[in-house]
């Protein structure tokens, strides 16, 4: 059976960011270089295996995608002109301007590649069952202009997917092997040099007219360079001084960028930050009893400050806007915070108290192994000590095991070395998350907390059987189930700060709207 877990969680953590972009006063200038700072090198550049955020970032100036997404939510044409949709299927009529950046026309077979590719299982890509739906297959039609996805049975959210696909086109769908370090998309930039661990060039593509309705790539920049820069600190130094155009932060040198002169912002969420009970049969967290008890001993108003460094939101659901799905799932169905009554509940399920103060029931002892990311700030590692001292009032014993992502990955797929676990999760579609949250648990399947409620299963079950819009109330009461029955405890909804200087730009997603990226007048 196919475990995508690994790099999937890795789609979760860091994949999606909402929409966001920085503005500026004055005019603007066309030509010049844009400089953006990437927290850490993309790798690998074939679409098929980008899962990281970072990397659909870089891709996003190369590639476009079959339909976009508007600030509200809306989906709006890119590749494809026009679509019609039925519950199992979308057929997509392509425009017939577009061409590949060298200089070949974009084609249904291109589209129908792309997709076939990603879904070959010789191609093990990250993606499929996670932004591409287990079972998808596409079917061109060169002739008439089209190309249709297909889904063995009907799927909410199959015209939606069309957001995710990077249309790989040109020489790059005979030989796949050249997408490691160079692209072959009809996006309004080409990369034309690639140093790992340093920056990658892009230089536009002035042919460019199949962006956006209403936009124009005419005053872009002639030039975009990616620069790495994993310090935060440094790539908040490197935009005060002038050297960068655009960063994203997500810690303590927000405050000081924001006041900075000449710097426009924009704050953006990026992820949820919540935490899930392992429920399998050996744990203390299989007891739904105990997933209270272990809710209600937290104050999460207080725990959500501590670990966004008090930049976060309260947390209205599992997907980043804008939303497919209007509403919120959280308020009112999770457990409310009462040490008093979480104590009584540990009783009442047989934990007593021991000699030093750990509950122990039938001579196991309440101990909770706590896993969680060193790579997510300080904010993450105070909220694991946070947790710590709030289970410990009630009896737990808490043992806290920091670990890298790739640990952390390994953890939850393999070893399953843990009780509960704080994991961010950023997606854009209900449909994505369905495969973690339900089904086979790992290491046979996605299903890390081994997590079975069969009212989330149930709703879902019926939720996917309809377009989109008319099973939205489904797909947010299965939100709340699995709120109410304490198999995740969402904390905080994490924000980023888009600053710029010099440049303005947005972002939908994570990924550039290329032809927003404009220099301001006197920059250089």
């Amino acid at each position: 059976m196919r475990t995508p877990l690994a790099a999937g969680l890795a789609a979760l953590a860091l994949l999606a960011a909402g929409c966001g972009g920085t503005g500026a006063e004055g005019g603007t200038a066309g030509g010049g270089t844009f400089t953006y700072a990437l927290p850490a090198d993309p790798g690998v550049l074939d679409p098929a295996m980008g899962v990281l955020n970072v990397t659909n970032t870089t891709l996003s100036l190369a590639y476009d995608t079959l339909v976009g997404i508007d600030a509200q939510g809306k989906i709006v044409p890119a590749l494809a002109e026009r679509w019609t949709v039925e519950p199992d299927k979308v057929t997509f009529t392509l425009r017939k301007d577009a061409t590949c950046s060298d200089g070949a026309p974009v084609t249904p077979s291109d589209v129908a590649a792309s997709v076939n590719h990603i879904t070959d299982p010789d191609t093990k890509s990250p993606i499929y069952g996670v932004l591409i739906p287990t079972g998808m297959k596409a079917e061109a039609d060169d002739a008439a202009g089209t190309v249709t996805l297909s889904m063995p049975k009907p799927f909410s959210f199959i015209l939606e997917t069309g957001r995710a696909i990077f249309v790989v086109c040109g020489k790059g769908v005979e030989d796949r092997s050249i997408l490691a370090r160079s692209t072959s998309g009809s996006g309004a930039y080409r990369l034309t040099e690639a140093v790992p661990g340093d920056h990658y060039t892009f230089k536009v593509r002035r042919e460019y007219a199949w962006g956006a309705p209403g936009t124009s790539i005419k005053d872009a920049p002639e030039t975009v360079v990616l620069k790495i820069v994993p310090n935060e600190q440094t790539a908040a130094n490197l935009l005060v001084s002038g050297a960068l155009n655009g960063i994203t932060l997500y810690g303590p040198d927000r405050t000081r960028v924001e006041a900075a002169p000449g710097v426009t912002k924009t704050i953006t969420p990026v992820a949820n930050g919540q935490f899930f009970y392992h429920q399998g049969e050996d744990r203390p967290t299989h007891d739904p009893a105990v997933r209270k008890a272990l809710t209600q001993a937290v104050d999460l108003k207080e725990l959500a400050g501590i670990a966004s460094s008090g930049t976060g939101k309260p947390p209205t659901g599992l997907v980043l806007h804008p939303r497919p799905c209007q509403g919120d799932t959280v308020t009112g169905h999770v457990p409310a915070h009462d040490p008093a009554a979480a104590a009584a509940a540990l009783d009442a399920a047989g934990w007593k108290p021991g000699p030093d103060g750990v509950r122990v029931k039938d001579g196991k002892r309440l101990t909770l192994r706590y896993l969680y990311a060193t790579t997510r700030g300080a904010g993450v590692q105070a909220a694991a000590e946070y947790l710590a001292t709030a289970w410990g009032a009630i009896g737990a014993e808490v043992k806290l095991n920091g670990a890298i992502d790739t640990k952390l990955s390994e953890s939850l797929n393999t070893t399953q070395d843990w009780d509960v676990v704080w994991l961010p999760i950023g997606v854009t579609l209900p449909s994505q998350l369905v495969g973690f949250l339900s089904g086979p648990a790992a290491p046979k399947g996605a299903n890390f907390a081994h997590l079975s409620n069969k009212q989330y299963q149930s709703l879902v079950d019926e939720a996917s059987q309809v377009p989109a819009a008319e099973g939205c109330d489904k797909w947010l009461q299965a939100e709340s189930a699995l709120f109410e029955a304490a198999d995740m405890v969402p904390v905080v909804e994490t924000t980023v700060l888009e600053a710029a200087k010099g440049a303005t730009y947005e972002m939908v997603a994570g990924m550039f709207v290329t032809t927003s990226i404009r220099l301001t007048q006197g920059a250089e």
